[in-house]
């Protein structure tokens, strides 16, 4: 049995998707969960939850998180969930988007979760980071150039900075989902695309968001006393085939 036992949690983009889904599990475990999203006033997805906007897009979206984190006392988990996808073929990428992809999903976690561990650090907690990377950090996929490139960073982040931390009893892990049956999936693949990929995955069907949670669950709680500087791959052996 998980319980979180009031630990102060922070899931950034948990407005939707699996972002909300890890908010819900971890706050049904009993977490006291605050979510980051885009907006100035919080969607209704994010009701129960604290709400604090972050802009990851932009230096100063993101030098701003990083200020309202270092005023987290007692923060003992952070989720960096928050991410973008914008797919060109290499010769005909954008300057503007590479740099707002790097910045969400490599820039933007490197300086939330420095924050977080000087915060846990300062007060010794044995905090748990958990970050979402994805399978494209480890395999390829045309027009993807930039976001896996942002992920396999994710990845060397993660086993970096769990090297630094394990001493003090922080644990730092990521999790790389596959295709995940979301809003945003459905709209980029359209069912004769979702059709299409669930017949190449073993599992035969893509992952449901709670199915992402309960591993992110796991990872982030008291239970997880030592793995630390992992990647699980929850992707129903899609990179296995």
């Amino acid at each position: 049995m998980i319980d979180f036992k009031g630990a102060k949690t922070l899931v950034t983009g948990g407005t939707r998707g699996i972002g909300l889904a890890i908010a819900s599990r971890l706050k049904a475990l009993g977490a006291d969960v605050k979510v980051t999203g885009r907006s100035p006033e919080a969607p209704e997805a994010a009701r129960g939850f604290g709400y604090l906007t972050a802009d990851f897009s932009t230096p100063e979206g993101t030098d701003r998180c990083v200020e309202a984190v270092r005023s987290m006392s007692g923060l003992a988990v952070l989720i960096n969930n928050a991410g973008i996808n914008k797919i060109h073929r290499i010769e005909d990428f954008p300057a503007g988007d590479f740099d707002e992809i790097t910045q969400v999903n490599y820039t933007a976690v490197y300086r939330v979760t420095q924050a977080a561990a000087q915060l846990m650090l300062e007060e010794k907690t044995a905090g748990r980071v958990v970050n979402i990377a994805s399978i494209w950090a480890t395999q390829a996929r045309i027009g993807r150039s930039a976001y896996c490139s942002a992920k396999a960073g994710l990845l060397g982040m993660t086993r970096a900075v769990s090297v630094d931390l394990a001493a003090q009893g922080i644990l730092v892990n990521a999790v790389s989902p596959g295709f995940v049956n979301t809003e945003l999936t459905a709209r980029t693949l359209g069912p004769e695309g979702i059709a299409e990929v669930s017949g190449q995955i073993p599992a035969g069907r893509l992952a449901e968001p709670t199915e992402i949670a309960e591993v992110v669950a796991f990872l982030a709680s008291p239970n997880n006393t030592y793995l630390t500087g992992q990647n699980i791959i929850v992707d129903g052996g899609f990179t296995n085939v």
